[in-house]
């Protein structure tokens, strides 16, 4: 018997347009993230985009600050940099 492929159901997965509204960005910044190489990893099946939940997470997770925290904040993927006018 072949080996079983574990199924994900769709609320595994987000879609660009519902990431961007959950980080209150535009569906074309994590376009612009995908072309650079930045942002969560995704998923690309024909011409449809689609982002595991575990990766979101997992990218939340791991930009997550404290106000606590000593030192300065993590630099802002340069997409975002070039969208707000923000020098380097």
């Amino acid at each position: 018997m072949p080996a079983s492929i574990p199924y994900r159901s769709p609320e595994q997965h987000i879609r660009q347009h519902d990431l961007a509204l959950r980080w209150g960005i535009s569906p074309r910044t994590l376009e612009r993230w995908r072309w650079l190489g930045q942002g969560p990893q995704y998923l690309k099946i024909g011409s449809r985009v689609a982002y595991r939940m575990e990766d979101v997470l997992a990218y939340e997770t791991a930009r997550r600050r404290s106000t606590q925290e000593q030192g300065e904040p993590p630099p802002l993927p340069e997409a975002v940099r070039l969208s707000r006018g923000t020098p380097e």
